[in-house]
């Protein structure tokens, strides 16, 4: 499982060819193609171990560049359960393939709540 703002990601992995759906759709056809080489960096560093496991991703919630961070901590982890030595290669290379992002959104304070959390009131100078 991986988690991102207010996206969820879960992966599941079987023995098979080596792909890879988010959603139901390989993920050769996500689109942009900055996420999509984005979700990939842990099958890369993975190199051939990531060949004999189909993945399946279904991930809910947030927006584009969320859910791509939560797969790839999905993606990630499912691998390190195959293969425990790529744990200390996944975590030299970046963090948060492993440790989920904690930062979240301020909540809206109450005197404009719906402007944002530290919106006031404009003041004219004259």
């Amino acid at each position: 499982m991986g988690k991102r703002k207010r996206a969820i990601a879960r992966a599941f992995a079987k023995l098979g060819t080596g792909k890879i759906y988010i959603n139901g759709k390989p993920l050769d056809l996500i689109e942009p193609e900055p996420v999509k080489l984005f979700i990939k960096e842990p099958l890369i560093l993975a190199g051939n171990i990531s060949n004999n496991l189909d993945i399946q991703v279904n991930v809910k919630g947030g927006g584009i560049f969320g859910q791509a961070t939560a797969a790839r901590e999905a993606i990630a982890k499912v691998l390190v359960e195959y293969d425990k030595s790529l744990k200390d290669k996944f975590l030299e290379y970046d963090r948060t393939l492993l440790v989920s992002d904690s930062r979240r959104t301020e909540p809206h304070k109450p005197s404009r709540s719906k402007k944002g959390p530290r919106r006031h009131k404009q003041r004219s100078k004259r």
